[in-house]
């Protein structure tokens, strides 16, 4: 243990973590979150978590989506509570809901647990259970769109990294588990151990973005033959020019209502806020890899302004264009 930086914490009893796998789970949702928690540890020089893998049922090895074996430390059923329930994502997780022993033990858990978590599809477990009905949740973006038909009375928050509703917080993709641990470790103990553990792992405290990966979702969307999908494409592939509403809806013959009613059904969000992201990706790209001054980039990316684009780099990536610039171009110096 690195000792050189411990700090003082008025600190409450361990925290009890409990991880629920299933067959075909995601493997980095356990370990990046167990490091989290295991490095916090570490830098407050006493155990603040204790974290443990449970299943339901008598397994002691359980496979990964990777092919990675994975030891059980618990079946479930022998747990009467824990502080915090982890419910992981994977491969499996749409097998997962149809085992009834794993969702009566997610529901009863759920219940004896302060604090229920999920990562990435493991938002599917908690959502039908019902135990985010009338709440804020997210999931990984590829599956957004299915978790929003198959669960209507979640309010689906598709683009954020992890999304807090009272004593549930859902994370998306796979590494943004690690950024939830960072933040509970924060909530639970402060910012400036969060700081440390981060530093500690070499991540960010505070992971610009939300859920960023543009180009291969554009790709997918270009395989259907949809109208607006076609739309979508078509955007992505040159978001300069006219792209109002009005515009839009107009180059689909409804009206701007229904396109926009329709765009939200398909997206999970609303025209506006999807341009400006196709913009900043477009935006970001060219600052990793060209030369281009600010200016010529917003140009290129579609927006009006060197000043709009600044304002909606603040709200998608956290900070300045040329702030990102400095962190991720890949030209050769």
């Amino acid at each position: 243990m690195d000792s050189g930086h411990r700090i003082g914490y008025l600190v409450c009893m361990v925290k009890r973590v409990t991880v629920m796998v299933y067959e075909d789970f995601g493997f980095l949702d356990v370990v990046g979150p167990a490091d989290v928690f295991t490095i916090a540890n570490q830098r407050a020089g006493k155990t603040l978590y204790a974290v443990e893998v449970a299943c339901a049922g008598r397994a002691r090895l359980l496979r990964a989506e990777s092919g990675l074996r994975l030891g059980i430390d618990v079946d479930s059923r022998e747990l009467e509570q824990t502080h915090t329930l982890i419910v992981t994502g994977g491969n499996g997780f749409r097998k997962a809901l149809s085992n009834r022993l794993l969702m009566s033990e997610v529901v009863r858990l759920s219940k004896a647990s302060r604090r229920v978590v999920s990562i990435c599809t493991g938002a599917f477990v908690l959502a039908h259970a019902g135990l985010l009905d009338g709440r804020q949740a997210t999931t990984h973006w590829a599956h957004a769109r299915d978790f929003a038909a198959a669960y209507p009375a979640v309010d689906l928050v598709p683009d954020e990294l992890f999304v807090s509703s009272g004593r549930f917080v859902t994370a998306a993709g796979i590494a943004a588990g690690m950024d939830l641990a960072l933040a509970l470790v924060a909530r639970d103990h402060g910012d400036e151990l969060a700081r440390q553990t981060s530093q500690r792992m070499v991540l960010y405290l505070n992971r610009s973005g939300g859920q960023s990966q543009f180009s291969e979702r554009f790709k997918a969307v270009a395989e259907r033959v949809d109208p607006l999908d076609e739309l979508l494409v078509a955007i992505s592939a040159d978001p300069v020019g006219n792209l109002t509403n009005a515009a839009l809806a107009e180059q689909l013959g409804i009206s701007e209502r229904h396109f926009v009613r329709v765009f939200r059904d398909r997206t999970g969000t609303t025209p506006a806020r999807w341009i400006e992201r196709v913009r900043v990706d477009r935006a970001r790209e060219s600052l990793e890899s060209s030369d281009y001054s600010v200016e010529s980039v917003s140009r290129s990316s579609g927006f009006a302004s060197v000043e709009t684009m600044r304002q909606a780099f603040q709200r998608a990536m956290g900070m300045a264009p040329s702030e990102y610039r400095t962190r991720h171009a890949t030209l050769a110096s």
